[in-house]
Formats: structure tokens, C-alpha cells, sequence
């Protein structure tokens, strides 16, 4: 797995990646670790973000809301460099895929090859602000589990970068997915990361196999409790909000 340091390097790895392997990855389960990682220093420049308040458009205390124990943060426009490269050209490729999902489901839903196109469709909806938040956790937070889905456009996968240190920055604090499988019960697994590395992952429906050809779960993701420390993580979220 290589190491990024830029948003240069982004852009050329992210373009250069083995894509069809990360989706066989999906067909097995709702979320694939992808082939990169970022450096220890850009981690921590993104973290260090989180001091500065000029940088987003809004604050959200998540007990105040019932969604857990934690706050995030929405980045403003314009989003920092590495955090607009990485969702602009980590789109069509998962575009692509989101495609053939929905295609797999019998679904008509449709999703254009250049994200300047969805982000378009997204303001036709009135959905104009933008997603990609940090997330920070103290000992005792969590995340309850959730969906995130901003207005009529969502897009069905968003990317989660994990920017503290399992075991040395805090402890606890996994990262969740459950599959709710229609007439079944749900299916829970743990998503493992080290710092640095990307997961994307079925944020709205995955298409599950069955023995009569794919079929729809709708899946939710969270946070379990963290115990110890503190963890900050960046969401990139595809679709913007209204």
C-alpha cells in the first residue's frame, strides 16, 4: 500500500489504482479498504483543521441530537485541497460501480461520469452545501448508527479516512457496519484501519448475492464507544446537502 503526501499524489494514484479489484472487494462485503494511505504529516495537518473554525461551514454537537456522544464539523467552500481532490477523483471510478449496482438491483437510478456533473445535479435539487466533515471522538463518544442522506440526491458509497492512531492515540472506537437484510436478521462486522488509510463503503443499499442473483440490504454505519484518548477521522461524502 503506498504512502501519499499530496494532493498531486492523490490525483495520480487515484487515477492509476486497480479499481476493479476494489470492486470484487465489494461484491464480498459493503466496504473495501482502498490501495493507498496518506502520511502520518498529512493526517495530521488534516486533524489540525479541526482548530481552525474559518474552515467549516458548520459545528454539530452530536448529543444534542441523539446521535451519539462527539462533534463534526462540515467544511466550508472552498475545501481544502487534499480533501477536494480526494472527492473529486475518487467519484467517477466509484461512479462506475454505483452504476452497475444499481443496474444489478433492477434499479433505474443513474449516476453521471464526472462529479462536476453530479455536483451540478445536486444544486438542480437544491442541494448546494457541501458534506465532508472531521469527526472527533473523546473517551466515552460514539456514533450511533446511521445513514447519511442529505436530500432527493444521495449517492450510495462515501469514503472514511482514518486520521489517529489505533492503540496509541485512542482506544476502542471501531468503526461499524450492519447490513439489514430484508426477512433476515441484520449482520454486524468491525472495519479495522490503521492511520492514514481510506475505506469506502455502502452508505445508503449494497447489493448482497443471493441464490437467485443480487439482492438490496440497506446498510447503516457508526462509531463504537471510544475508551480512551481521542480519534478524528475525515468523512467524504459525495452528494451535498440542502
Amino acid at each position: 500500500m503506498e504512502t501519499l503526501v499530496s494532493a498531486a499524489d492523490v490525483a495520480e494514484h487515484v487515477s492509476a489504482a486497480d479499481w476493479e479489484s476494489v470492486e470484487a472487494r465489494l461484491r464480498e462485503r459493503p466496504c473495501a479498504t482502498l490501495p493507498w494511505r496518506l502520511s502520518a504529516e498529512e493526517c495530521a495537518r488534516l486533524a489540525a483543521l479541526w482548530g481552525d473554525t474559518g474552515a467549516f461551514r458548520s459545528h454539530v454537537d452530536m448529543g444534542r441530537h441523539r446521535f451519539g456522544i462527539g462533534e463534526y464539523r462540515y467544511f466550508a467552500h472552498p475545501l481544502p485541497p487534499l480533501v477536494d481532490t480526494l472527492r473529486r477523483q475518487c467519484y467517477a471510478p466509484l461512479a462506475a460501480i454505483a452504476n452497475r449496482w444499481s443496474e444489478s438491483l433492477g434499479g433505474r437510478e443513474r449516476f453521471p461520469a464526472a462529479f462536476e456533473e453530479f455536483e451540478a445535479r445536486c444544486a438542480r435539487a437544491g442541494q448546494d452545501r457541501p458534506t465532508p466533515l472531521l469527526l472527533r471522538y473523546e473517551a466515552g463518544g460514539y456514533n450511533c448508527l446511521h445513514q447519511d442522506v442529505y436530500g432527493a440526491v444521495a449517492f450510495p458509497m462515501q469514503v472514511v479516512l482514518f486520521l489517529s492512531r489505533p492503540g496509541l492515540d485512542y482506544e476502542g472506537g471501531e468503526f461499524l457496519l450492519v447490513q439489514q437484510r430484508p426477512r433476515a436478521q441484520s449482520v454486524a462486522e468491525v472495519v479495522p484501519a490503521g492511520q492514514g488509510e481510506m475505506v469506502v463503503f455502502a452508505n445508503r443499499y449494497w447489493p448482497a448475492a443471493g441464490s437467485r442473483g443480487p439482492y438490496r440490504t440497506n446498510v447503516r454505519h457508526g462509531v463504537s464507544r471510544v475508551r480512551a484518548g481521542t480519534r478524528l477521522a475525515l468523512g467524504i461524502i459525495f452528494h451535498d446537502a440542502a
